[in-house]
């Protein structure tokens, strides 16, 4: 069985990056992940193509749940998903959570096998502190 995938998306690629660098550092490689950040022209923001890409990098049958800096990150990965052919769509969630702290709990609860509702609520619940 795969574990849940994680996308991590913001505006900023350093941000971007950072935030994989510390989940790998958490969790290794048990959870497929991926990372975007910056637009096409190399400044801050984000592009629904490359959130794509980094979701085909991340795909887990058992789903992907996305991390999101800012609203047109957010914006941009629902626009993504809705991008997504049919089987995949309904298995790939945004999640309402800090983007650096949401990823690490997020990737850790994926890595003992949580299912992709089990692994936003959990991310989710740092919204509530």
């Amino acid at each position: 069985m795969s574990n849940v995938g994680i996308v991590i998306v913001s505006h900023s690629p350093l941000v971007a990056e950072g935030t994989a660098d510390m989940v790998r550092q958490m969790v290794g490689d048990e959870v497929p992940l991926a990372w975007c950040g910056g637009d096409p022209d190399g400044g801050l923001g984000t592009s629904v193509e490359a959130i794509l890409a980094a979701i085909d990098r991340a795909w887990s049958e058992a789903g992907v749940a996305m991390l999101v800096d800012l609203g047109g990150a957010e914006t941009n990965s629902e626009m993504a998903v809705e991008m997504l052919p049919e089987g995949r769509s309904g298995k790939v969630v945004v999640c309402n959570a800090p983007i650096v702290e949401g990823a690490v709990v997020a990737a850790t609860e994926a890595s003992g096998g949580a299912s992709l509702q089990e692994v936003r609520r959990t991310a989710e619940e740092l919204s509530a502190l």
